[in-house]
């Protein structure tokens, strides 16, 4: 009968040795990876918003600029795709506010001058102006809705708060280990976003702004 023979344990000691080294090698170039893929995301999702922004403030320029359609001054809307959303008419060369730009759903007061911009309405922005718009869960506090809700989505929607009143951030959830704070100390977007990616909106400009701050 022929002999049956196995590893020896030295043959399975350079092989585990191997595969730590292919590890040690690989691990780092797939975090990478996926670090790559996330901000790639996020810049796909921004250019698209930002398209759409732009697509609705020329929908306002071809209806010839309306103002006060919804039955008051400061209801103003356009339609698309059977969708009325509200646009700011307000003009404040001085402060940077020019007309024309999406501000969330019809509303009694849709001028961000004269009403603050909410998170629930930075939410229907981004549902509104974009096809298939990925999913998104809006701040309603600072501890809601929880963090394991939030990471359901592929975005966590918050309003501006001091200097970046009105503004409107989309931030990604992928490795979100807590819910971003209402505001923070970042001069560019008034974010605590040392390890946060994602875009904010200004509704009174039409600016998008993506930030990729992600350790």
């Amino acid at each position: 009968m022929k002999r049956q023979s196995g590893f020896t344990i030295i043959e399975i000691i350079i092989v585990v040795i191997i595969l730590g080294l292919l590890a040690a090698t690989a691990l780092p170039r797939f975090l990478d990876v996926t670090d790559q893929a996330e901000q790639a995301s996020i810049d796909g999702i921004a250019g698209g918003f930002a398209s759409a922004v732009g697509l609705v403030r020329g929908q306002w320029e071809v209806d010839g600029r309306p103002s006060g359609n919804g039955g008051a001054a400061n209801n103003t809307f356009v339609t698309i795709d059977g969708q009325n959303i509200g646009i700011n008419v307000t003009e404040d060369t001085v402060n940077g506010i020019i007309p024309g730009y999406p501000t969330g759903a019809q509303r009694a007061n849709s001028n961000v001058t004269a009403a603050a911009i909410t998170a629930d309405q930075c939410g229907q922005v981004l549902n509104l102006i974009m096809q298939n718009a990925p999913t998104a869960a809006v701040r309603v506090s600072a501890t809601s809705p929880d963090i394991d809700t939030v990471r359901q989505s592929a975005l966590f929607v918050k309003e501006g708060t001091g200097t970046f009143a009105d503004v409107c951030f989309y931030i990604q959830t992928s490795g979100l280990g807590a819910l971003p704070p209402a505001a923070g100390t970042d001069t560019q977007t008034g974010l605590d976003n040392s390890n946060l990616n994602g875009f904010s909106y200004n509704p009174a400009n039409g600016t998008v702004v993506v930030f990729k701050n992600k350790a």
